[in-house]
């Protein structure tokens, strides 16, 4: 499991079934691959040394990395009404990667890691999994695990929604590491603010025990061979309404072999 698929659960069970199990293919949004690419220009923005990671460093990074994008992603164009969308759309990530400076001196940091995939399994048998943005070490061994995010920053009653993916790395890397992570950082770069979080060891447990349930959700879903649709202002966004009979579409039939997957994926404990 992964903070991406869980939040997919809890966000409607037949997404995650779409995604997880039927392996549906979707276009992704203009959104979500400006997130990429944004992400692909901080990642290597470290990789120079300290003093030459500037703002004009990184966007003259941008063209490149686009190009590679759109190799790797030739769906991305599909999503553009007009070739004359593109140059705002562009410019759009170079406003982020702007921002970012504003929150940021990268030349004062050097992180442990970048993109780290992380990977443990739970005293339950569930394998957690994900990647990390960015791994700041002190020399004093305390982390601080950050996370850029190219959208707004939420409304304080949605603060504590927003750390679930943090709670999850913290936990993976005190399962892993032996120790938590000292603060967990979010960077929303549309409007520049920054969350950040201190956590302690009761509420990792208790996060723990919250995917274990997710988990047992998913399980009980697979058995008994039925995901529902869930309503929310996120369905106007979702790529699969064409297979979710809440907007007319038709369900394709379960696969038997990713059902089969779902309910052996949990090791048995001793």
């Amino acid at each position: 499991m992964s903070p991406s698929r869980a939040k997919d659960f809890l966000q409607c069970p037949l997404l995650f079934r779409l995604r997880t199990v039927d392996h549906l293919p979707e276009p992704g949004s203009l959104a979500t691959h400006k997130g990429t690419l944004v992400h692909a220009v901080l990642e290597r923005l470290y990789d120079l040394p300290a003093p030459e990671r500037r703002p004009q460093a990184a966007l003259d990074m941008l063209p490149a990395q686009w190009q590679a994008h759109r190799e790797h992603h030739p769906v991305v164009m599909e999503l553009f009404e007009s070739p004359e969308q593109v140059e705002p759309w562009l410019e759009e990530a170079r406003t982020l990667l702007r921002s970012y400076f504003t929150m940021e001196n990268p030349s004062r940091l050097e992180p442990a890691e970048r993109e780290l995939f992380v990977e443990v399994e739970t005293e339950g048998g569930l394998l957690l999994r994900g990647f990390v943005d960015r791994l700041d070490v002190a020399s004093n061994g305390a982390m601080r695990v950050v996370d850029y995010k190219t959208g707004r920053s939420p409304a304080p009653r949605f603060a504590q929604e927003a750390l679930f993916q943090m709670r999850f790395y913290a936990l993976v890397l005190l399962r892993l590491r032996g120790r938590a992570p000292q603060r967990l950082q979010l960077l929303y770069l549309r409007d520049g603010r920054t969350l950040t979080h201190d956590p302690h060891l009761g509420e990792l447990d208790a996060a723990q025990t919250r995917l274990e349930h997710i988990w047992d959700e998913v399980e009980d879903c697979a058995a008994r061979g039925e995901f529902a649709p869930q309503r929310s202002r996120l369905c106007d966004w979702c790529a699969f309404q064409s297979s979710c009979p809440l907007f007319g579409g038709t369900t394709p039939p379960l696969p038997g072999e990713g059902i089969a997957q779902l309910l052996t994926a949990r090791r048995p404990t001793a």
